[in-house]
């Protein structure tokens, strides 16, 4: 999986924001605001991580069981299909 490259994460004032750029600023009204979680998880799908790195990630990074951690990506992922910024 990855994002697609016209949605950048940037850090504005302590706070995890994605926002389109190029031609998606057309088509994509708004931010996405993220936890730092979810910005830790979007940096990972950037680069083309698939369900499973992103769980050892989460728990490598985190103190957090495989379950949780497997649920907070199951929902994270969905969050980010509903928001059409998958490939």
């Amino acid at each position: 999986m990855k994002i697609k490259d016209d949605f950048i994460l940037r850090k504005v004032a302590g706070s995890y924001i994605v926002v389109p750029v190029n031609k998606l600023t057309l088509d994509f009204n708004g931010i996405i605001n993220l936890n730092e979680t979810g910005a830790f998880l979007f940096g990972l799908l950037q680069k083309g991580a698939e369900r499973e790195e992103l769980i050892e990630k989460l728990l490598d990074e985190y103190d957090v069981d495989r379950d949780k951690a497997s649920a907070d990506v199951d929902v994270f992922l969905q969050k980010v299909r509903d928001a059409d910024v998958l490939e």
